[in-house]
């Protein structure tokens, strides 16, 4: 049968895949978690320093809570898509928090915040087909290193490649000489960008990217859009948690992010102002025919948002600083190398080379601690890491505890 000739063509890929010693699917099954928050893979406890729970809010009793109120209150799902079935008081509430968190006037939750790119960028930059936002006067600007739901979402839109512009990494004269040179032949623009840059925890700088848009506005005749994908900033960044924009004192149109990391619960959300936010409502293809996250989801979401905007989360975000900032010096006074000098949880321990990262990240599960290599093409040749996620859920001691042994396993795999 021909179909065996196509069949053959997939297993020569997941060779070529395994060969790298980059396959990612033969995922570690968690059975549970020990009192200590320590995650059971074959009956064994694992240091988790592989989480985006930057606070440890997964496991928080009111949060838990919270998703079993809602879920008691609405059901295990939400029935159907949102105009089809209704919309839950839960989700309403949890978008109000939401805008309310941003300080924006409206919000809308997502059931990823991959859907929210793919949703946002499309119909911004393309509309449906009965509005008259389609046309090829629009231009995109992307930074080289976004993620990979940026990048699908500029290519779902099916832009031409003049329609299409990167700049530099976090280059913002860069981006300025694209809007420079781009000024008269568009009539509108978008900026997008990541805020903190997921594997190398390095943060976007909004207001930069602001300033920009606000200098060269007036050069095209509907204006610059700009929108923030700060997933894993929000919550667990910035002095309350607001991400990048608070970090670097900026304010873009569309904030986009996520209640999957920072706020321990999950599914994505964007803010903004009514108009645009009305406009998605009716436009955005993953929020119209997509269900939306379940009650019991939305239940921990929404306390989740609110224990970040409270006493109690301003010390997470105090114990989180400091657990980053001890991690980083513990880790330079035994020889490692940090491929950046970030300040986010996110730590990328520069290896330079696939085989040592992959038998450093082998080593320390063997050792009972779950970290991530990352190697092309998540980032470029030859600037492989393991990325190292501090969490505020994390104690002094287990920090000593993963700097003792991924020392001896890095000097083992020739590291070190």
């Amino acid at each position: 049968m021909p179909k065996k000739n196509f069949y053959g063509l997939l297993e020569k890929e997941i060779e070529r895949i395994d060969e790298s010693r980059t396959s990612k699917r033969d995922e570690k099954v968690i059975s549970g978690f020990t009192p200590e928050k320590r995650a059971i893979i074959g009956g064994k406890p694992y240091l988790i320093f592989n989480s985006n729970d930057y606070l440890g809010l997964r496991h928080h009793p009111t949060v838990k809570k919270a998703e079993t109120e809602a879920s008691e209150t609405y059901g295990a799902g939400p029935g159907a898509v949102r105009f089809i079935s209704g919309t839950m008081q839960i989700h309403k509430d949890l978008e109000g928090t939401a805008a309310d968190f941003h300080g924006r006037e409206d919000a809308m939750a997502f059931s990823s915040a991959f859907a929210a790119n793919l949703a946002v960028l499309h119909c911004i930059l393309k509309g449906q087909s009965r509005t008259s936002l389609i046309d090829k006067d629009v231009l995109v600007i992307s930074d080289e290193l976004n993620h990979r739901s940026i990048i699908d979402g500029i290519r779902v839109a099916g832009l031409d490649k003049p329609n299409k512009a990167i700049h530099k990494h976090m280059d913002y004269g860069d981006l300025e000489r694209v809007l420079e040179e781009n000024a008269g032949k568009f009539k509108r623009a978008l900026i997008v960008s990541d805020g903190i840059f997921s594997m190398l925890g390095e943060c976007g700088d909004v207001g930069k990217i602001q300033a920009a848009a606000d200098k060269y506005d007036d050069k095209y005749e509907e204006g610059i859009i700009t929108v923030i994908d700060d997933s894993h900033g929000v919550g667990c960044f910035g002095a309350t948690g607001r991400g990048c924009e608070e970090a670097t004192n900026g304010k873009c149109d569309v904030i986009l992010a996520t209640f999957g990391k920072g706020f321990g619960s999950d599914g994505g959300y964007i803010a903004g102002d009514k108009t645009m936010i009305d406009y998605l409502r009716e436009s955005a293809a993953t929020y119209i025919y997509s269900n939306p996250i379940s009650p019991g989801t939305a239940g921990a979401a929404n306390a989740s948002m609110k224990i970040v905007d409270s006493p109690e989360g301003k010390e997470l975000l105090s114990k989180l600083n400091s657990n980053i900032e001890y991690f980083k010096n513990k880790m330079k006074e035994t020889g490692f190398v940090f491929a950046v000098e970030s300040d986010h949880a996110i730590q990328p321990i520069l290896i330079g080379d696939a085989a040592k990262s992959r038998a450093l990240t082998d080593g320390l599960f063997e050792e009972g601690i779950l970290v991530t290599n990352i190697s092309f093409p998540v980032v470029q040749r030859g600037r492989d890491e393991i990325r190292v996620q501090i969490s505020a859920a994390h104690s002094k001691e287990d920090i000593d505890e993963f700097v003792e042994k991924a020392t001896r396993c890095a000097k083992e795999a020739g590291v070190l």
